[in-house]
């Protein structure tokens, strides 16, 4: 594989920010990078487009970072935040069907709450048409010379999947990696894992075991995502040790092959 083009596309948490009736210093920021969609990240390799997770926002992101051609979708699991601007998928399936790869019970989400894209009437061509592939752990895919590696990870109780490919790991919505999954995560460039804030939650990471994953496992630089409005983009980059980045959204950054 060549150089890896990674653009966040949106890096905030379930609620977005500013939220919703929210008057605190992040969602009244000035600072655009505090400004977050939530958190999805689009990879591009020799013309190839690849996108992991349809936000609510989707739509806007797509817009905004000039998306015009898709190859596949890759999701990381069916909470709302990562998965419900499906719809939007329509204007890239036009002429053919959108392979969507996804673990079992994302591909059973699909079928019961978005069922038309599989199977609806298209009389007028307003509806995506999805091809489902489901990925089975450490079966790597390849998409137009990108070779996709599903990795495990725990986002609480529930099993979900990071998404490694050559140097780079996408690992939103982290609150645990199992052992057999940690030499997956060997020798990465760059890592990108979710940062919920700087307490402990259930189902995320925080910022001081987003640190210590990072560390553990060894990567070179480390970007934080899937961001609350707990945390403010200036504070908490002048906070992080050398090598350790905050993202924020349309950041573009390079991995090497």
């Amino acid at each position: 594989m060549s150089q890896l083009d990674v653009t966040f596309l949106g890096t905030g948490t379930s609620h977005g920010i500013p939220v919703i009736g929210c008057s605190c210093p992040v969602c009244t920021s000035c600072d655009p990078r505090d400004t977050r969609y939530r958190a999805s990240i689009l990879l591009q390799s020799e013309g190839c487009n690849i996108l992991v997770d349809t936000s609510p926002e989707f739509r806007l992101q797509a817009l905004r970072a000039g998306l015009k051609s898709l190859d596949a979708v890759f999701y990381t699991h069916d909470h709302a935040d990562h998965f419900n601007g499906i719809d939007d998928l329509r204007v890239f399936c036009k002429d053919h069907s959108l392979p969507v790869y996804c673990k079992e019970d994302v591909a059973q989400a699909i079928q019961s709450r978005f069922s038309y894209v599989l199977n609806g009437d298209d009389i007028a061509g307003g509806i995506p048409h999805l091809d489902l592939r489901i990925l089975k752990p450490f079966e790597e895919v390849e998409i137009g010379g990108c070779k996709v590696l599903p990795i495990p990870i725990l986002h609480g109780t529930r099993e979900i999947f990071a998404f490694r490919i050559g140097s780079f790991a996408y690992a939103t919505d982290c609150s645990e990696v199992p052992e057999l999954s940690l030499p997956y995560f060997d020798g990465l460039d760059t890592l990108v894992v979710g940062a919920l804030r700087y307490w402990p939650h259930p189902t995320h990471y925080s910022v001081f075991e987003a640190v210590a994953f990072a560390r553990k496992v060894g990567a070179k630089r480390v970007y934080f995502t899937h961001l609350s409005h707990g945390l403010s983009h200036a504070t908490l980059s002048a906070e992080l040790p050398e090598g350790f980045s905050v993202a924020y959204d349309m950041l573009h950054i390079a991995v090497g092959s």
